[in-house]
């Protein structure tokens, strides 16, 4: 019963109105203006072929589904091409999803860690050259990052 006192007693506390920032709204105008970009898995859930939640709806361990990390290999990756492609199709942008997935991988060199113990112990099969940052300089480039772990 405290717990229910205590959700009714903040649901009664008035939220702060939202005012997004000058820059802000520029970012959204751009992007609604925008209208055409590409949007990429990336990551270990792209080798299994059936989704980006596939761990959790096969009810896979943690175990058996880090299995799957060393599949991922980006080495023939070729940064210019997809954006070559991209912008022959009329693409304003490019979106890898995910620079971390909520699976724990991420898309960076673990030699200096960033995030939960379990993101250091899967990024350590991936490096620096697993992100496409190389096509930065040639479109709008830009990463999903989840916060969730399904370790943790």
């Amino acid at each position: 019963m405290p717990r229910l006192l205590a959700l009714a007693l903040l649901l009664t506390i008035p939220l702060a109105a939202y005012e997004p920032t000058k820059e802000n709204l520029e970012a959204r105008q751009w992007f609604q203006d925008a209208k055409f970009g590409l949007f990429i898995h990336w990551g270990v859930y792209a080798t299994i072929g059936k989704g980006e939640w596939v761990m959790q709806q096969q009810k896979m361990s943690i175990t058996e589904y880090e299995r799957y990390a060393g599949l991922f290999n980006p080495e023939k990756f070729d940064a210019k091409a997809w954006v070559s492609m991209a912008k022959k199709a009329g693409m304003k942008y490019i979106t890898f999803t995910r620079s971390k997935h909520h699976d724990g991988f991420a898309m960076w060199d673990s030699s200096s860690p960033i995030g939960t113990s379990s993101t250091a112990r899967l990024t350590a099969r991936t490096s620096s050259s697993s992100l496409p940052t190389s096509a930065a300089a040639r479109i709008k480039l830009f990463f999903c990052h989840s916060q969730l772990d399904w370790h943790s």
